[in-house]
C-alpha cells in the first residue's frame, strides 16, 4: 500500500549525481573522489516529487520505479529554465480529471472556478459580491504590491521589484534569485499533487497557453505565505538559490502543504462536495466503464449485441 499524496514527503532536490536502480531500490550515487562513491537511497514510495538539477543522470530502470510509485520527476535546468517530466501512476481513476474538464469547458463554470481561486488568495478578507474577474485581478495586483512593501520593510530592503529574466540570471538580486528557486520547488510539488489526483496540469482556469497552466493557478494560492517570506529572508545570502530550496523544504514541514493542495483542488472543482480526509484519495479498483449519451455510464465487460443476432 503506497502512502497517500497528502502524507508523502514533499520533494527531494538532487544535483551532480547519478540516479540508478539496484537490487534494493533507487539510489543516488555521489562521486566523492576517484576512489570513493557514496550511495544515498531515495524513498520513492513516500516521495511526491523528485527535482533533478544540473549534472544529474538517471537510468531507465530508476525512472520505471519512480513511475510505478507515482513520483513526479521535475528536471530543473541551469538559469532557472524548467522542464517538467510528469509521470502518472496507472492506478488512478479519471474522476477528478473529468470534473476538471467539465468545469473548464463550460465558460460560466470556468469563470466561477477562476473567481474562487482569487477569493482564496484573500483568505478571510471579504470580497464584495459581484466583483468581476478583471476587478479581482486588480485587487490581487494591489495585494501583492502591498506584500512586497511590507516584506521589504521588515528586512530593511529598499524598493523591491519582481524580475524574472532567465537570459540575465546571474545579474538579478538575491531576493529574485531565491524567489525563482523557491517557486520552482513549489511548482514541482503542486504539479506532482495534480498528477497524483489525475488532473491535467495544462487545463488552467486563470492561466492559459502553457502545459503548466493549472500548476500556476494552484501555486499562486500559496506563494504569499510560502516562497515570498523565504525569498526576502535571504536578501543577504551569497547562495540564495541553494538556501532557498533548503529553507523552503524546512518550512514545508511546518506548513503541511500537500493536504491543503489536495483539498483545495477538490473544493475548487466541486464546491461544497469536500470529501473526508480519509476518503479524499481512495484508490479503489474500478472497472473501466462505457459512456452512453442517454444512460451516462454503462458497465464494461458486457456483450451488448441484441439477443439472437
Amino acid at each position: 500500500m503506497l502512502p497517500r499524496i497528502a502524507d508523502s514527503l514533499s520533494f527531494l532536490y538532487l544535483d551532480m549525481v547519478r540516479v540508478v536502480q539496484d537490487d534494493t531500490g533507487v539510489c543516488a550515487q555521489i562521486q566523492v573522489d576517484k576512489e570513493r562513491t557514496d550511495t544515498v537511497y531515495i524513498p520513492t514510495a513516500a516521495l511526491t516529487c523528485l527535482l533533478l538539477g544540473p549534472g544529474v543522470s538517471i537510468t531507465t530502470r530508476a525512472l520505471t520505479t519512480l513511475a510505478r510509485h507515482g513520483t513526479s520527476v521535475v528536471c530543473t535546468g541551469a538559469g532557472g529554465v524548467r522542464a517538467y517530466a510528469g509521470i502518472l501512476p496507472d492506478s488512478l481513476t479519471t474522476h477528478w480529471l473529468e470534473q476538471q474538464v467539465t468545469a473548464w469547458s463550460d465558460p460560466q463554470r470556468r469563470l466561477d472556478v477562476a473567481t474562487r481561486m482569487y477569493e482564496l488568495r484573500f483568505g478571510d478578507d471579504t470580497v464584495p459580491e459581484g466583483t468581476s474577474l478583471a476587478q479581482l485581478r486588480g485587487m490581487e495586483g494591489q495585494r501583492m504590491k502591498a506584500l512586497y512593501k511590507i516584506l521589504a520593510q521588515q528586512h530593511g530592503i529598499g524598493r523591491f521589484r519582481r524580475n524574472y529574466h532567465p537570459d540575465q540570471w546571474h545579474q538579478q538580486d538575491p531576493v529574485n534569485l531565491a524567489l525563482s528557486a523557491a517557486n520552482t520547488c513549489l511548482y514541482g510539488i503542486v504539479h506532482a499533487a495534480l498528477l497524483a489526483l489525475g488532473c491535467s496540469p495544462a487545463l488552467g482556469f486563470v492561466h492559459a497557453g502553457t502545459q503548466h497552466a493549472f500548476v500556476y493557478d494552484i501555486a499562486d494560492l500559496y506563494k504569499a505565505e510560502t516562497t515570498l517570506p523565504v525569498a526576502f529572508s535571504l536578501h543577504q545570502s551569497a547562495n540564495p538559490e541553494q538556501e532557498a530550496r533548503r529553507k523552503f523544504r524546512d518550512e514545508l514541514r511546518l506548513l503541511k502543504l500537500l493536504p491543503r493542495v489536495v483539498q483545495d483542488v477538490q473544493n475548487l472543482l466541486t464546491p461544497g462536495a469536500h470529501t473526508d480526509e480519509d476518503e479524499s484519495e481512495r484508490h479503489d479498483i474500478r472497472m473501466v466503464h462505457l459512456w452512453d449519451p442517454k444512460a451516462g455510464v454503462l458497465p464494461a465487460g458486457v456483450n451488448y449485441a441484441p439477443e439472437g443476432a
